[in-house]
């Protein structure tokens, strides 16, 4: 019966493995993976096109060296609204119990929009301190989002609830060191709050679901380094950030088994450990007129160090997720209409680091195009106000990825998952603001 309790706790950790799809804020959402590029109004403006060769304190959460050579002070704050819509709908998922025939595993067909509405905050500041030398600090929630499938739902023993909360604290530090050369470094203070909650099916069709539950917390801390040159009409940007490896300290809850299964109903402390991925991000901005701006940028994203959901004692095992590398390419443009009024555009396109053969009803995602659209205000020289809209289109892609219930054991349950999600897309708002002093 302990191998049994600990097989079951195993797939409690298929739950964190939601993690890797929560933690993968990105069921389709904002970014490919689980993180949330919408750290700056302004940025999202022009598809996230220009940041790392940018200046101000809204652009160091890309680039630590964007307030090298900065005088005075500088400040900003955003808050973006993001509104994702999809239906996750069942194909012929089936449920395959000890000695009994594979069977449809029932529930509600489809999930409408099953990925909640949020709000993302940002904010960040910075000053001069002296001769070419500058001191910013960046609070950010790049890995943030709510998914919820009903008890009911044909996804149950996939996820129910998948619950990601983090906030990045970023002091920073850039030098002039030449006239137009930047650099700068910073550390990511991060905290990350999970939890992840499914279904377990008793092994007889009649009796209602059990369910499983893992939740923890977390500091951990990454780095970031970054250059910037600017001569003329051109600026050029090249940053790096680290992975972080995250250990949330927590519990695990397995409860509602009955008959045989009863006695595994238990509560037990442990931890679960993931590695966010690195990025490399290269970018360029060209004044072609005194009134408009072109601008571009490439992002590499170290995604396959997410390759396992690590638990720790007493389950002490891991679960594959075996994550890729990709890119993201962004275009885009500022044009000044008037001394008092800027507008820009961008497009992003994106791609997700999710094997086709291992997508999950946590994170159903799929490679997406960004179009962006925003506007800037100027009440005077200090005071600005940002506004942007967002819309991401993403692929049709199926849920595929097969599980079991009590792996390893003589009432190893298998779930063929065989499901899609259709029309995935995503309406974002920006409001913010910048000041100098």
């Amino acid at each position: 019966m302990k191998a049994l309790v600990t097989r079951q706790l195993w797939l409690a950790g298929a739950t964190v493995g939601g993690l890797a799809g929560t933690l993968l804020g990105a069921v389709p959402a904002m970014a490919g993976g689980f993180y949330l590029q919408d750290q700056s109004t302004k940025a999202s403006g022009r598809a996230f096109s220009g940041e790392v060769a940018d200046q101000g304190a809204e652009s160091l959460w890309w680039n630590p060296a964007a307030i090298g050579g900065l005088e005075g002070g500088s400040a900003a704050i955003s808050v973006t609204a993001i509104l994702p819509r999809a239906d996750v709908s069942n194909v012929n998922t089936l449920i395959v119990r000890p000695g009994q025939a594979p069977a449809p595993v029932g529930g509600d067909q489809t999930t409408h929009n099953p990925i909640n509405n949020g709000v993302l905050p940002s904010g960040s500041i910075a000053h001069g301190i002296g001769s070419h030398l500058s001191l910013g600090l960046a609070i950010t929630a790049p890995y943030n989002f709510t998914t919820e499938y009903s008890p009911t739902s044909w996804a149950r023993y996939t996820a129910m609830t998948t619950r990601l909360r983090t906030i990045d604290i970023q002091p920073s530090i850039a030098a002039e060191l030449a006239p137009g050369f930047s650099v700068g470094a910073a550390v990511n203070v991060e905290r990350a709050t999970a939890y992840l909650s499914n279904a377990l099916p008793n092994l007889s069709p009649l009796l209602p679901d059990g369910s499983q539950a893992l939740k923890g917390s977390g500091w951990d801390v990454g780095f970031s380094l970054g250059a910037q040159f600017h001569r003329g009409p051109l600026s050029l940007g090249a940053s790096y950030k680290s992975a972080i490896t995250h250990t949330l300290k927590g519990s695990v809850t397995i409860a509602g088994l009955l008959g045989p299964l009863a006695a595994q109903n238990t509560t037990l402390n442990t931890s679960a450990q993931f590695t966010t991925p690195w990025q490399v991000n290269m970018g360029a901005r060209y004044k072609i007129t005194p009134g408009l701006t072109l601008n571009g940028s490439v992002t590499r994203f170290g995604w396959n160090n997410f390759k396992n959901i690590y638990l720790g004692a007493p389950l002490n095992t891991a679960m594959p997720e075996n994550y890729r590398n990709t890119w993201s390419y962004a275009a885009g443009f500022d044009a000044d209409l008037s001394p008092t009024w800027t507008i820009r555009g961008g497009v992003q396109r994106d791609m997700t680091p999710v094997r086709g053969e291992q997508r999950d009803a946590r994170v159903p995602d799929s490679n997406r195009w960004n179009f962006a659209a925003g506007a800037t205000h100027n009440f005077g020289k200090s005071f600005k106000i940002d506004a942007a809209f967002n819309y991401l289109t993403l692929d049709n892609a199926p849920v595929n990825r097969t599980t079991a219930a009590y792996a390893g054991t003589i009432v190893q349950t298998p779930i063929l998952v065989n499901g899609s999600v259709n029309s995935p897309h995503v309406f974002i708002f920006s409001l913010g603001g910048r000041i100098s002093f």
